[in-house]
């Protein structure tokens, strides 16, 4: 059965394009078919993915939603692009900030990216939603699209703080669009245990979510500090192509592992 995972924060700079990649990378390495799709303006996962140039691009989640909301979307696999890793995309650009501001007098709008994912979910194993740094109508429109959130934060004090606000809204989708959506959990991101400061705020997440009766819970799994996993984006490849027998890659395999055993 397929999954839908949307990889929200409202924070920026706490890893979820990355986690949004590498993640897919690992469970199509495991057997899985994958696919992302970029919800956020700036197109950084459809960049990290190897497209340099997303505002040219024809085709974007703008314009499947805006499909969606017009009743005209006759070929919801029309804007999917396939990596050289195997990983299908559905690429963002700027424009998905103008469709946005389009969305507020829609009816139910918060439901039109849920429309389309029924359409194509069950082509694929697992489907990943990277979505925008922010709670706007976007982010909505994911959570309401999906089965559970992954919620990635570095091991700093202000991420860690804003955890809470991200929890109180994703609440709020649940008991008022989204009753069935659940959270697989905290994955905490570009870790480095070589200091106390990044050891101290782990140990805080994992006292306050990690807890076993806690609805929110802590991955085992977490994503290591490394220059290589910033290279990578910047290569248009996963971390599998540009540090395949790295400690990043090897913490994003052990994270595919534990996703699928949730």
């Amino acid at each position: 059965m397929s999954k839908v995972i949307s990889v929200a924060n409202q924070k920026g700079g706490c890893g979820k394009t990355n986690v949004s990649v590498n993640l897919a990378a690992a469970l199509t390495l495991q057997g899985q078919k994958v696919l992302i799709i970029d919800a956020d303006p700036q197109g950084s996962c459809t960049v990290s993915l190897g497209f340099s140039q997303p505002d040219d691009m024809d085709l974007t989640l703008a314009n499947i939603m805006m499909d969606v909301v017009n009743d005209e979307l006759n070929d919801p696999m029309a804007a999917v692009l396939t990596t050289e890793e195997g990983i299908d995309l559905i690429p963002a650009n700027i424009e998905l900030s103008a469709l946005e501001v389009s969305l507020v007098g829609v009816m139910q709008r918060e439901m039109i990216l849920k429309q389309f994912v029924e359409r194509i979910r069950d082509q694929y194993d697992t489907v990943l939603i990277d979505c925008m740094p922010s709670l706007g109508v976007i982010t909505i429109n994911a959570l309401c699209a999906a089965d559970s959130v992954i919620i990635p934060t570095s091991t700093a004090y202000l991420p860690v703080k804003g955890l809470q606000q991200l929890l109180t809204t994703i609440g709020k989708v649940r008991k008022q669009l989204n009753r069935n959506l659940k959270i697989d959990g905290i994955l905490l991101t570009m870790v480095d245990l070589r200091t106390l400061y990044a050891r101290d705020m782990m140990d805080a997440v994992l006292r306050t979510y990690g807890k076993k009766d806690s609805e929110v819970g802590v991955f085992e799994s977490f994503i290591p500090y490394s220059v290589r996993a910033a290279e990578s984006s910047a290569a248009g490849v996963s971390i599998f192509r540009h540090d395949p027998n790295g400690k990043v890659a090897a913490a994003y395999s052990d994270l595919g592992k534990e996703l699928i055993a949730v």
